[in-house]
């Protein structure tokens, strides 16, 4: 599988999966938990069925790495989670986690020593500023029904502030050391994309016996929700699982682009495509939930596709001088 088509189904994948997430989330706020493990146990059935041979192949990279590698998606998802209790407001939540090209960066340049050209650091910076200021004009909306209602803050109210602050920052850090921790193996190992995609979500899975009672009543508020009528199978299956199984599908689609994008391309370069789809992703929201596209929104958006242009450098392939035919 081509570079291009994995991040043609980590658009298309990600940016539907999303709109079938805010129909669950919209009747269901609450469902995160049997979503999510949907989707780690579609994945899961899928690999071992197709990749494992029903467990009878032995993995090509062996099995602590992974633990390893689950670990740290375990302590990143939990940190981030967590640290809403600290303070943190959900726009501040969404800023910061779109640090994550500059985390990443800054951790290439530590760990594996490398040296990006001066164009690079600028597409950086520009991609970070545009979702920054995309995401900040957007959050305003969400922030100006509850001007007011914010008790004074005092000391104590600072103090869980920062350690919030400080939590975030150490995920978004985990976060990235964890894209690179996945680069150096499949250079020390081979590219085994689909092996990594199946582990990385068959180890977490008994983690979700702590959240069964949650997930066997949304089973049955969804098995309750509005029957709709499958055309093919003539059959009426409450609309609810029908979304849901829409959203483990192209969550299947999504995550499998990005794991064969860490085969393929530099964890910065993986980043900078899953970042992209962060943003689209945001507008897509935008423009379901109807909201105002203001000219802050046109700005940012041009300041990040401006990034991007810079980054994968079609603007001097565009302007460099075309060779002669003989």
């Amino acid at each position: 599988m081509g570079t291009v088509f994995a991040i043609i189904l980590v658009f298309v994948g990600c940016c539907s999966n999303v709109v079938f997430l805010e129909l669950l989330v919209r009747d269901f706020p609450g469902c995160g938990n049997i979503v999510t493990f949907a989707q780690f146990l579609f994945i899961a059935l899928e690999g071992f069925i197709f990749e494992t041979r029903l467990g009878s192949k032995k993995p090509a990279i062996p099995i602590r790495n992974y633990v390893i590698m689950v670990t740290m998606f375990f302590t990143v998802s939990v940190i981030n989670n967590y640290a809403l209790n600290f303070n943190i407001s959900m726009p501040l939540h969404m800023i910061f986690r779109s640090g994550s090209l500059i985390a990443n960066m800054i951790l290439g340049i530590v760990i594996l020593k490398k040296r990006y050209p001066p164009s690079k650091y600028v597409s950086i910076a520009l991609v970070s500023v545009g979702i920054f200021i995309c995401t900040v004009m957007s959050a305003k909306q969400v922030n100006a029904a509850d001007v007011g209602s914010e008790e004074e803050p005092g000391f104590r109210a600072f103090v869980r502030w920062l350690v919030g602050i400080a939590m975030l920052t150490f995920a978004l850090l985990m976060s990235a050391r964890m894209g690179i921790f996945q680069e150096t193996l499949y250079k020390k190992y081979g590219k085994h994309s689909k092996e990594a995609l199946f582990y990385n979500h068959f180890l977490p899975l008994p983690g979700f016996l702590l959240l069964s009672a949650d997930i066997s009543d949304h089973c049955v508020y969804f098995s309750q929700s509005t029957a709709a009528l499958v055309p093919l199978l003539r059959v009426q299956v409450p609309i609810m699982w029908l979304y849901l199984l829409a959203n483990v599908v192209t969550q299947y689609v999504c995550i499998r682009g990005v794991f064969v994008l860490t085969t393929e391309c530099a964890s910065l370069t993986v980043t900078l495509v899953v970042t992209l789809r962060k943003f689209l992703s945001l507008m897509v929201s935008i423009v379901y939930f109807q909201n105002p596209f203001t000219p802050w929104h046109w700005a940012g958006t041009a300041v990040v596709f401006a990034g991007t242009l810079l980054y994968t450098e079609v603007w001097s392939g565009l302007t460099a001088p075309k060779k002669k035919a003989r």
